[in-house]
């Protein structure tokens, strides 16, 4: 267990701290939800997908802020590529070191459900993110519905191509069950609302990497060449893609989009060569887990339910749509960007 801040004077400090910049909007979170009996201070690590790309760079500014905030000792880690047993072995870890709460953005659901349902055995708590299928969490945190988050990528890229054509979708993985949401949702947008458009081919399994996106997407349009749009899900594919219509001189030819950031798809947007990109904060995420894992540690399980109010940004009335799953949470929090507003977000 690492070591614990000595008081609430020195928690204090920490919180008005002017060092970690300010990334998440907090001024109206839900203080009464995190409060915690005597000052208690807790260890909680937040474990991504893969360390080291923009998205999940972002999650850590989250993450550090609410340590910064709060005093807790909290701190992210990922493998440094996108690995189910790489993941299952830093929380085997977290484990031995007797943590008190995980928060996890699964590669592969399955292959974490073992190592989790340990971790809860244990008495860690859990909760995770881009996870609606995982069984082993106290909460699963949305930050929307996963098919109409799909639905409007699908309604943006309908438009750009005119209603018509075929297109091609990606995935970081076939296990990723929100990601794979999405694309369902925006299948079904599509067949509904584009009926002379067309998905072809499988799913491209893409591993969260940009490089990987930009070769499957040339083989896929190889095969394929008259493929007129693409749907990315993973956040890497908007550059990916980006490089692709750009080396390819496919402006106004191959349409876009999906999951994207101002960071990495900015200059492709300011090309034209992608049109659309859509997101949530992965900052705020990161902060909103780690608020759950704290009301969840202090004993307020039965207040952390739909209607609940973080006191963030697309987080003010979490939903439970699924009658059955009362854990599972959404939130009311994507963004939508293009050329024109791509200026106001500067991440």
């Amino acid at each position: 267990m690492k070591s614990l801040i000595a008081s609430a004077a020195l928690a204090l400090s920490v919180l008005a701290s002017p060092v970690m910049a300010q990334v998440v909007d907090v001024s109206n979170v839900n203080q009464d939800l995190i409060a915690t009996k005597d000052d208690k201070k807790y260890t909680i690590a937040t474990v991504v997908k893969v360390d080291g790309i923009a998205w999940f760079d972002r999650m850590r500014d989250g993450v550090d802020q609410f340590k910064a905030d709060t005093g807790h000792d909290v701190w992210m880690i990922g493998p440094s590529q996108a690995d189910a047993a790489a993941q299952v072995q830093i929380i085997e870890n977290l484990i031995a070191q007797g943590v008190d709460a995980i928060t996890v953005v699964p590669f592969s659901v399955e292959a974490l459900e073992p190592v989790l349902k340990k971790a809860r055995e244990r008495g860690i708590v859990v909760i995770s993110h881009e996870a609606s299928n995982l069984q082993n969490t106290d909460f699963d945190l949305e930050a929307f519905d996963n098919k109409a988050y799909g639905a409007e990528l699908m309604k943006h890229l309908g438009e750009s191509m005119g209603g018509q054509g075929k297109y091609v979708a990606t995935v970081g993985s076939l296990t990723s069950k929100s990601q794979m949401e999405w694309i369902d949702g925006g299948v079904e947008y599509q067949k509904e609302h584009f009926p002379d458009m067309e998905m072809v081919g499988d799913r491209l399994e893409t591993y969260d990497d940009a490089g990987q996106d930009y070769t499957k997407l040339k083989e896929a349009m190889t095969a394929y060449p008259d493929i007129t749009g693409i749907l990315g899900a993973p956040m890497p594919t908007s550059a990916g893609a980006g490089r692709l219509i750009a080396e390819g001189g496919l402006k106004d030819k191959v349409f876009f989009a999906g999951t994207g950031l101002p960071s990495v798809a900015g200059e492709y947007l300011a090309n034209g060569d992608i049109q659309y990109i859509q997101f949530w904060d992965p900052a705020v995420a990161g902060y909103a887990m780690n608020m759950l894992a704290i009301a969840a540690l202090e004993g307020k399980k039965d207040e952390i339910k739909a209607g609940l109010n973080l006191g963030l940004g697309g987080y003010e009335d979490l939903q439970s749509p699924e009658a059955d799953k009362a854990n599972l949470l959404y939130g009311q929090g994507w963004v939508g960007v293009t050329a024109e507003n791509m200026d106001q977000y500067d991440f």
